[in-house]
């Protein structure tokens, strides 16, 4: 198993309040597997990380413990373009 992987599934599941059943009928698998999953007794699949990196909301390197962070992914496609620049002057600005 991945060291922490199950930790960081379970951070994640509970932090969207979703229970194991509804995490496993989301993805296509058991609950018992995501039990199994977040226990570290199973790894899941290349196609079952990537289903729970995408309800999740972060990255397959965030769960495998590449990434330290889980970065939060934003929907910019609504903003003008003077909100876009607004928003990339604040990003700018707080990453130096």
């Amino acid at each position: 198993m991945i060291q922490g992987l199950g930790e960081r599934l379970q951070q994640k599941r509970c932090n969207l309040k979703l229970s194991q059943k509804e995490v496993a009928n989301a993805v296509g698998v058991n609950p018992s597997v995501i039990s199994n999953y977040e226990n570290g007794e199973r790894t899941p699949s290349v196609e079952v990380l990537v289903a729970l990196a995408s309800l999740y909301h972060c990255s397959v390197d965030y769960l495998l413990g590449i990434e330290k962070t889980s970065r939060a992914s934003i929907d910019v496609s609504m903003l003008d373009d003077e909100q876009r620049s607004r928003l990339q002057y604040f990003l700018s600005s707080i990453s130096k």
